[in-house]
């Protein structure tokens, strides 16, 4: 093995995932701002995560549907403009063939 390659500031920290809410204790080197109280009373950083293996199908066997910064309501916004577009001609095709 090489030497120093690896970091030295390995501490414990609990890892959180956000979709179920559950944590563990593990240890890392992820800079973060957050703080938790651990069930031993002893405060540790917190490493929150999207996803982990306690939320992920391939490891539950259960699909969960998983949000995250509402990626569908900004597809939605970004392409309604085009839903406009397709149902403004309808409108005008109905105007004339009322007019006839």
């Amino acid at each position: 093995m090489q030497k120093d390659i690896h970091p030295a500031n390995y501490r414990t920290v609990i890892f959180k995932d956000m979709t179920n809410e559950s944590m563990w204790l593990g240890k890392s080197t992820a800079a973060t701002q957050d703080t938790e109280k651990w069930e031993d009373g002893t405060e540790y950083p917190v490493v929150k995560l999207e996803i982990s293996y306690k939320s992920h199908p391939f490891f539950t066997g259960k699909l969960q549907f998983v949000d995250t910064a509402g990626r569908i309501d900004k597809f939605k916004t970004k392409y309604k403009k085009f839903s406009k577009k397709e149902a403004a001609p309808a409108q005008e095709d109905s105007e004339e063939s009322a007019e006839s």
